[in-house]
Parts: structure tokens; C-alpha cells; sequence
């Protein structure tokens, strides 16, 4: 508010100065130039007006008329210090998390907003000169130009095309030079260095609509990661739509980051820690398909490289309760303590393979069946098939272990045959070997009978698990109609035809999910996710090898 009697009025064209009695009004914001050029002033009392006659004439009129100047426009390059509090508002957007970021927008707008604001004085003292030469040593000088005189003198190279001639430009170019030469050589080094610190596998994972993604940590080398890619993008495999991010806290080697180049259409490295959350939320682990956490099969102490990867299932579990766990465990006793976390679901896929269990159920049933580890062996390893000319045992030897185990939905055409009558169908008319299906009960439990007898029948969405050269093959038994194949001896002609009478009851999903990460479990309530065609894990292989031996023989 303004209070009455407070303000006097004078006229424009220099007529006598005048006092009313004003109202009470709201004050509107006003710079101090628009007060002059309003002809606004506060009132002094009887001597106001004896002073600003006085002022109107000699070096007062020189040094007021510099006032007005600086008050009406000349100091609004001041507005550039503004930018210092640039880092609390992006902090205020919440933008800037890191501390590096943050000190790193600090050091880059004290250093701008100081250069600016310098620039603007010389720009305003030299385009209006020294007030005791009457401002005839002035030089026109753009505001830009100005900022590249100050940049050239902060950095003491000093071209000499751009000069202050006034010579209050040149008193305030004599402290700029200390105090921005001190700036320069101290901000600039900081600023370059967090910057040239920023890792180069620091950035964030960007999903893709359409396309899952499995995160996978632990021991990533060259060797670990080779051999997993090897297997999981096996050209065996349908076309796998799935993208692995790896995720460690060490930058790769060359041979290691060669290799994720040779795969940068499915393959994507990131540094950091899954103990870290935010690390976990750069790789998008909440939408991840499954996390993979490998175990090093060589460390010198087995049971510290289970607690390692326990820690990280932990880590990983708090931040998403929900997503899918299959870790490896070198140790079987070191599995116990994965039940104690709460969020660990055997039944919603959270798994552990134990290395030291798969040796030992081998060494086991080699002991029953000379030969059954090695056969086990090549049939969850993927190979191609590698052709010779000469009729020998090796030729027959290396067709067998280019075969894998896939699993596939049979069609509408199998239901209602018993499972020997479906095995025999599909081993002569489809080439293929069905060696075990999927049992749903009326409770919605689900079991895997390995060899069923003849009280099993085929009901609608039943999964069949087949041993196979590739994942293409296996797409017969969900083809087939009796209709139109029935006639084919070619089994690579069977392919999906446009029979009105054939109905899918059972739409497999239209994009193929996660390869190896179904595991073969016996008597479980797990309902398995639809996963066409894809090979088994290794998973709790020993509890079903007593009924494979007895299907074998």
C-alpha cells in the first residue's frame, strides 16, 4: 500500500511541482527507470526542491543523469546472476540426483552467469563512456562482442581485435583479470574432469514396446558371457524377440566389449551394482522378464560366491518383489537360505541351479545307465549339426547331438488319443519324439508325466515336450491337422493351413518369450507361462532322471 500525501508529481514538460492528496492504492512493481521516466519522486521535505534544482546543473547533472541511465536500463544484465540458482531449481524438479551432476550444474552456472554479468558492465560503460569526459569517449561494441573480450581475458590470450577504451572498462578489466583468471584456471579443470568421469555404460535402459528384456548379473567375463549368448541366440532357436542387458560394475575389456558389438542388435552393457537401486532402475529390472545371476565355476571359495549372489537376489528381490530370480549356486546346502526371503516364490519361477548337484545326480545315474550323462549332456547343449560324408559311427553320433528338447502345444487334432498313440504319430508322420507331456488336474495343479500309459488322453492346450534338431521342427505338432497333412509324407511341408474345421482352442502368444528359463518340475502348482518350442533348463534334472531311465528302457 501507498500511503497518502507520500509521493509528488511533477509534470513531464518541467512545470511547477505540484502535491494532492492521493488515495490509498496497491503499488505496482516498477523499476527504478520507469520512476524517473515517470517523474515519480519521494518527497524530501521544503529543502527537496531547492536539491533537485541544485542537481540540475554543474557535475551534479552529469552524475544524475548516470543515475537515471543505470537505473532505467543499464543494470539489467544483472538478471544473469540469476543462473547461480539454477541447480536448486532442476534439484527442485527433481533432475539432478547424483552429486556429480549437481556440483557439475553448480560450476557451470556460477562460471556462465559471472561471465554474462561482466560482459553486460563493459558493454554498458563502453557504449556510454566515462561520465567525467561527458560520455564522449564511448564506443559502439555489441553485447556478444563483449562476451568475447571477457572470455579472451579470462583465458589471458588477449587477441587485441576487441579493447576497452573507456576507462572504466579498463579499471574494471584490471580485477576481472585477477579474479576471472582464478576462476578460469580452477572451474574449468573441475568441470572438464566430472565430465570426462561419467561412464561410458552409465546410461539407461529404454524399453521397447513389444520387445521383453532379461537383465542378467553376476560374473560377467568373457568367457561366462560367450557361452551363454552361444547358447541362448543359438540360430537353432526360433526367432528370439527377447534383448539381454547385462548389468556389472566393471567397465568390459576389449575382447568382451568386441563381443557385445558383434551382438548390439539383442545385447546391451551397462556399468553398475545390483546392490545399487538406482542401478537396478537404469536396467528397467521392474519390467525385466527374468533376472539371470551367473555363478563363477572357478572361485577358489565356493561358499563366498553363494553369498555373493544370495546378497544380490536380495538386493534385487526388495526393489521388485515380483520379478523372476534363476540363479546358479555352487554349494546345495547354500540353497536353504534362499527360503528365508520372503519374497523368494518357488512356484512363480524363482529358481537355483546347483552346479555341484547337477555333477553329482550325473555321476549317479552314469552309474545306473553307462552313457546317460553324456547323452543328457548333448541334449541340453546347443549344437548344429555338423554333416560328414563318410558312413561311420561319428556321423550318426554328431546327428544325435545336434538335437535339443523344446516344448510346443499340440494341436486340436491330437485330443483325445492316448499318449502312445500321439508318440507314434508323431515319431512317423511328424519326425518328431515326444517324450513327456504337461498334466493340468481339475484344481488347476499342473505336473510333467514323463512316458504316460494309455489312461492319459490329449485334452486342449496340452504341452508336449519333443526332442528336435531346431525349434521349427517342433511347430509341426502344432500345425498338424488331420484334414489337410493327413495325405503329406513330407513332414517339412506340414505348415499352418487355412482349414475351416481346424479350431484353436489354445492361441500360443504371438511373440516368443524367454529361451532356457522354463524349469522341468515334477508335481508343482505352477502354472507355466506359454512357451512355444523352447529348450529346458537344467533345473531339478536329477529328481526326473529315475523316470527317464525307466522310459528309456
Amino acid at each position: 500500500m501507498i500511503p497518502t500525501k507520500l509521493l509528488m508529481y511533477r509534470g513531464p514538460r518541467g512545470g511547477a511541482p505540484r502535491s494532492e492528496a492521493r488515495g490509498d492504492a496497491f503499488r505496482r512493481k516498477k523499476s527504478c527507470g520507469e520512476l524517473f521516466q515517470k517523474g515519480y519522486r519521494v518527497r524530501l521535505g521544503p529543502r527537496g526542491v531547492a536539491m533537485e534544482k541544485e542537481r540540475q546543473k554543474g557535475p551534479y547533472l552529469a552524475l544524475w543523469t548516470s543515475l537515471s541511465f543505470l537505473c532505467k536500463w543499464g543494470l539489467r544484465f544483472l538478471r544473469a546472476l540469476r543462473l547461480i540458482q539454477f541447480s536448486e531449481i532442476l534439484q527442485f524438479l527433481n533432475i539432478l540426483k547424483t552429486s556429480n551432476s549437481i556440483k557439475l550444474v553448480n560450476l557451470c552456472s556460477i562460471f556462465i552467469s559471472t561471465w554474462l554479468t561482466a560482459a553486460g558492465f563493459i558493454h554498458l560503460v563502453e557504449n556510454s563512456g566515462d561520465p567525467w569526459e561527458n560520455f564522449q569517449n564511448s564506443q559502439s561494441l555489441s553485447y556478444w562482442e563483449c562476451v568475447y573480450l571477457l572470455m579472451v581475458t579470462m583465458s589471458t590470450v588477449g587477441y587485441g581485435d576487441v579493447y576497452a577504451k573507456t576507462t572504466l572498462g579498463r579499471l574494471f578489466m584490471v580485477f576481472f583479470i585477477l579474479g576471472g583468471l582464478a576462476m578460469f584456471a580452477s572451474y574449468v579443470p573441475e568441470i572438464i574432469e566430472l565430465i570426462g568421469n561419467r561412464k561410458k555404460y552409465g546410461g539407461s535402459y529404454s524399453a521397447v514396446n513389444g520387445r521383453k528384456h532379461i537383465v542378467v548379473c553376476g560374473h560377467i567375463t568373457l568367457e561366462s558371457v560367450s557361452n551363454f549368448l552361444k547358447d541362448f541366440l543359438h540360430k537353432d532357436r526360433d526367432d528370439v524377440n527377447v534383448e539381454i542387458v547385462f548389468l556389472h560394475n566393471i567397465s568390459p575389456n576389449l575382447e568382451l566389449e568386441a563381443l557385445f558389438k558383434r551382438h548390439f542388435t539383442q545385447v546391451e552393457f551397462y556399468q553398475g551394482s545390483v546392490l545399487n537401486p538406482h542401478d537396478l532402475a537404469r536396467v528397467k529390472i521392474e519390467s525385466a522378464d527374468a533376472c539371470l545371476i551367473l555363478a563363477n565355476k572357478y572361485c577358489p571359495d565356493p561358499d563366498a560366491e553363494d553369498a555373493s549372489n544370495i546378497m544380490r537376489v536380495i538386493s534385487i528381490k526388495n526393489y521388485s518383489p515380483k520379478i523372476r530370480i534363476i540363479t546358479q549356486m555352487l554349494q546345495y546346502h547354500n540353497k536353504a537360505h534362499l527360503l528365508n526371503i520372503p519374497s523368494w516364490n518357488w512356484k512363480e519361477g524363482d529358481d537355483a541351479i546347483c552346479l555341484a548337484e547337477l555333477k553329482a545326480g550325473f555321476i549317479a545315474q552314469s552309474c545306473l545307465a553307462q552313457g546317460l550323462s553324456t547323452m543328457l549332456a548333448n541334449l541340453f547343449s546347443m549344437r548344429s549339426f555338423i554333416e560328414i560324408e563318410e558312413d561311420t559311427w561319428q556321423k550318426y553320433y554328431l546327428e544325435g547331438v545336434a538335437n535339443e528338447m523344446y516344448t510346443e502345444y499340440l494341436s486340436s487334432a491330437f485330443v483325445g488319443l492316448s499318449f502312445p498313440a500321439v508318440c507314434e504319430l508323431c515319431y512317423v508322420k511328424l519326425k518328431l519324439l515326444l517324450i513327456a507331456i504337461e498334466n493340468k488336474s481339475e484344481l488347476g495343479e499342473s505336473s510333467i508325466l514323463i512316458n504316460p500309459g494309455n489312461h492319459v488322453k490329449m485334452q486342449e492346450g496340452t504341452l508336449g515336450f519333443f526332442i528336435a534338431s531346431d525349434a521349427k521342427e517342433v511347430k509341426r505338432a502344432f500345425f498338424y491337422c488331420k484334414a489337410c497333412h493327413d495325405d503329406i509324407t513330407d513332414p517339412k511341408r506340414i505348415k499352418k493351413c487355412g482349414c475351416k474345421r481346424r479350431e484353436y482352442t489354445y492361441a500360443p502368444p504371438t511373440t516368443p518369450t524367454t529361451p532356457t528359463l522354463t524349469p522341468l518340475m515334477t508335481h508343482h502348482s505352477f502354472h507355466p507361462q506359454p512357451l512355444p518350442h523352447l529348450p529346458l533348463s537344467l533345473n531339478n534334472l536329477p529328481a526326473s532322471l529315475d523316470d527317464y531311465f525307466s522310459f528309456c528302457h
